[in-house]
């Protein structure tokens, strides 16, 4: 009775059941893979629209999704009158457990390991009984819930879930894990990431608050200070570098962990979060240890040689270096150029003052048709008033009509221009050649039209009274208007 008391107990506590992972059915993880593509623009995701998803019947996927409210994998809610369903963690988990299994990731789960106020650690093991590391994002505590003023998941985003949120943050994590470990920092193996998922790989050592006594101290303390050097020389702060965050082995070797907050060494406050990074190993060690040393590192002294934060797009950094750093690495680091490409650049600036003078040409002949076009109005104008005067003079008329006859026609040979022409011609090439007039707005008089445009549309929406916003709505006001009118007269 105790051991059943026991067993009952801890699983309450972790909250974390997987057992009925292995009898939900094909059917049940479509309904929740449906509910997971509904709640991408909806806050609860209605019946109609899960079923539309899953491609199941109506009646059938309202039974499985009962079943699933009964495993607490989603919830039913009806706020303000709209019934709906969400996922809840359980069921997040289950959906990255289920997709880790099909990878051949994961075929165990063990213990609870570590807690935190933005995740759980578990015990993981392969099908071969090789040991991992699951973590598994939980943000949304009540112990933390600043996450949007603390950390920038959501960049020019202002709202999601909490689910959406743990899943950036295990996606950054992911990354900064497999480009340090790349680059040879000690940080845990990555193995694979789904959602809110990462597992890494297990390390034998204890976490340096649970330390009381180290051999080296000095050495140790070098070693951390060193890490931190190494971080910024790379362009990133690691934002949370303590003893909770630190483990040690038995041969004194440290692994670093918890990297989702790490920023750039461009961030406006980095000064201020290195300085606590290095703060916080030198108050513990004078705590725990009894050891205080002068020997500290400053940023203003640290060279970056890697830009790892403009690669992982860290918080902070800027499309300047972005930029700067796509230049870096398209360019050649030569110490000066060859003669081939000094004649290349001859020959190229050559053809750029080339096509500077056809611009220029084309410009100044766009300006001579414009003229040569006022010109020939003005000609034919005054041509027309010497005809209107001459009209009286039916002789030389009918000689010019007889000559005109006994002329081929124009046309048959090239080049061919009369009056009409000429103006088709003019027209034609003053279009091609024509130059747009630039607003002397500025920018900020631009945007200015533009958001007293926008609150001019906010007024008139305002105006239309609630529950009108429908054409059917205004239909049946109106008509309820016209009959109450209508009562008036009897």
């Amino acid at each position: 009775i105790n051991t059943n008391y026991f067993i009952q107990t801890n699983l309450r506590m972790v909250k974390f059941d997987v057992r009925q992972l292995r009898y939900l059915s094909r059917e049940e993880f479509r309904c929740l893979v449906a509910l997971e593509m509904g709640m991408k623009n909806h806050e609860t995701c209605p019946s109609e629209l899960i079923a539309s998803i899953a491609n199941l019947r109506h009646g059938g996927c309202f039974k499985i999704l009962r079943d699933l409210v009964q495993y607490k994998l989603i919830r039913y809610d009806h706020k303000n009158g709209i019934r709906g369903y969400h996922l809840t963690y359980a069921g997040y988990d289950y959906l990255a457990l289920r997709s880790l299994c099909n990878q051949d990731v994961v075929y165990a789960i063990g213990n609870k390991i570590g807690v935190g106020k933005e995740s759980d650690i578990y015990m993981a093991a392969t099908e071969d009984d090789t040991q991992y590391v699951l973590k598994l994002h939980r943000l949304g505590r009540i112990c933390f819930r600043k996450v949007k003023e603390k950390r920038d998941y959501l960049r020019k985003r202002k709202n999601a879930s909490w689910l959406y949120l743990s899943r950036l943050a295990a996606e950054r994590e992911f990354s900064f894990l497999k480009a340090l470990h790349d680059r040879g920092y000690p940080v845990p193996e990555p193995m694979s990431c789904n959602r809110h998922a990462i597992v890494m790989s297990l390390i034998q050592g204890y976490p340096l608050s649970q330390v009381k006594t180290i051999t080296n101290t000095a050495k140790v303390y070098s070693k951390l200070m060193q890490l931190i050097v190494r971080l910024a020389q790379m362009g990133l702060i690691h934002g949370d570098f303590n003893e909770f965050n630190l483990m040690i082995d038995d041969d004194e070797r440290i692994t670093v962990i918890d990297l989702p907050q790490m920023i750039s060494t461009s961030h406006i406050n980095a000064e201020y979060y290195f300085n606590r990074d290095v703060e916080c190993i030198r108050t513990w060690f004078k705590k725990r240890y009894n050891f205080d040393s002068d020997d500290r590192p400053y940023l203003s002294d640290i060279v970056c040689d890697a830009k790892v934060d403009v690669e992982m797009k860290a918080s902070g950094y800027s499309r300047e270096l972005n930029d700067a750093f796509e230049d870096l690495t398209l360019t050649k680091q030569d110490e000066g150029p060859s003669e081939e490409e000094e004649d290349s650049d001859s020959s190229i600036s050559a053809e750029e003052e080339y096509e500077d003078e056809e611009v220029e040409s084309i410009g100044n002949c766009g300006q001579d048709i414009e003229e040569g076009k006022q010109q020939e109005e003005d000609s034919a104008d005054e041509s027309e008033d010497e005809e209107e005067e001459k009209s009286g003079e039916n002789d030389e008329e009918s000689e010019e009509s007889g000559d005109e006859d006994a002329r081929p026609n124009n046309k048959d040979y090239l080049p061919y221009r009369d009056r009409k022409s000429a103006k088709e011609v003019a027209k034609k090439a003053t279009h091609t050649f024509a130059v747009k007039k630039q607003s002397n707005l500025s920018r900020d008089e631009i945007k200015k039209k533009v958001r007293d445009l926008e609150a001019k549309k906010r007024v008139k929406q305002r105006r239309v009274k609630k529950g009108e916003k429908f054409y059917l709505n205004r239909e049946k006001r109106q008509a309820a208007n016209e009959i109450k009118g209508a009562d008036a007269w009897f």
